[in-house]
């Protein structure tokens, strides 16, 4: 059994316990059940092609064929909070959080210049110097989806694809990157970073909700929904690929021998193609979309109907795989009727 799995184990056994919450905040059962309400809408399930297999027996070998399927997977959960160790998932919060808290105070506090519990504050410049900057910091979580785990059981059945991810494994957690989180070395030498125009969240230069460089904490975005959705975008762009300069658990393909699955690629911004967004704190949405829309014709704009007044955010991320169910030692070829994600 790995690791990852042990710990899914633990942490299930820790979230049975039915914990108190408060405003902002969302419990498992809550989670499994807005994902299943955004199922239909979300997981956007089709046949999309033909397997084919190569099997083998001590009479001869035959060629066997299954049908090739596509659909979103809800992989995991990105918070967006303001206090270290806050995270409004409950049950995380209640058997992570002060683990968190405690080893970035212990272990990190004394290297940082920025106090490791600032998340939230603003920072317009010193007295005397001011700057103009108006730069709010917060703290992001991405989670196991609690249905993860579930997928490898259905994916016995032919038509769903197991998933990547891990129920309740802290995939990453930025108390834990508060080094990387908090400063902008290494990400600053990323060319996103100082070439306006790339890698941005909404359309560049008039209708852009900021940047997904450099992957920090800090944002310049005045609107508090936007600026938590900038942070859950950069924590799915960090834990979406490998060797990133960060401490976060990459999500990579799982070994499955019952079905050959096409794992989906990085996440990338404005693109539904590698994942999309499904709101759950403060407001259950029963869709899923991408961040950047263009919300420059409207009165209240993306944000105003989207406000926490705790600063809590919390999105499902749904991710695309296709798979096709094993029928014999070998995987030859597939033939795809259609493009998938569509």
């Amino acid at each position: 059994m790995t690791g990852q799995r042990v710990l899914s184990l633990i942490l299930a056994a820790c979230l049975a316990i039915p914990l108190p919450g408060r405003a902002g905040t969302i419990t498992t059962p809550e989670i499994v059940a807005k994902t299943t309400a955004a199922a239909l809408a979300c997981m956007q399930w089709m046949p999309i092609g033909t397997c084919f297999w190569l099997r083998c027996t001590l009479f001869g070998c035959s060629v066997n064929t299954s049908l090739k399927v596509g659909h979103f997977n809800p992989d995991l959960v990105v918070s967006s909070y303001n206090e270290l160790g806050g995270n409004p998932w409950v049950e995380i919060r209640a058997t992570l959080g002060l683990a968190q808290k405690t080893a970035a105070n212990g272990l990190l506090g004394s290297l940082l210049p920025v106090p490791i519990d600032s998340a939230g504050n603003r920072t317009e410049g010193m007295s005397g110097n001011r700057d103009h900057k108006n730069m709010i910091f917060r703290e992001t979580d991405a989670i196991g989806h609690p249905l993860s785990s579930l997928s490898g059981i259905v994916a016995g059945v032919g038509m769903l694809c197991q998933t990547e991810t891990t129920s309740f494994v802290p995939y990453f957690q930025s108390g834990l990157d508060a080094l990387s989180w908090r400063q902008e070395v290494p990400e600053i030498f990323y060319p996103p970073s100082f070439i306006p125009g790339l890698r941005e969240i909404g359309t560049w230069p008039l209708q852009t909700w900021g940047g997904v460089y450099p992957r920090t904490g800090w944002t310049t975005q005045a609107e508090e929904p936007k600026a938590a959705a900038i942070n859950a975008q950069r924590a799915g762009d960090i834990v979406t690929r490998t060797g990133q300069p960060h401490v976060y658990v990459p999500v990579t393909a799982s070994s499955s021998s019952s079905q050959r699955v096409w794992s989906p690629g990085p996440l990338m911004e404005k693109d539904r193609r590698t994942g999309t967004w499904q709101m759950m704190v403060p407001r259950t949405e029963t869709s899923c979309d991408v961040f950047g829309t263009n919300d420059l014709a409207t009165l209240t704009g993306w944000g105003g109907s989207r406000v926490d007044s705790e600063g809590d955010y919390v999105w499902n991320l749904w991710r695309p795989y296709k798979c096709c169910q094993r029928r014999g030692q070998w995987f030859l070829f597939d033939i795809d009727w259609i493009a998938y994600p569509p």
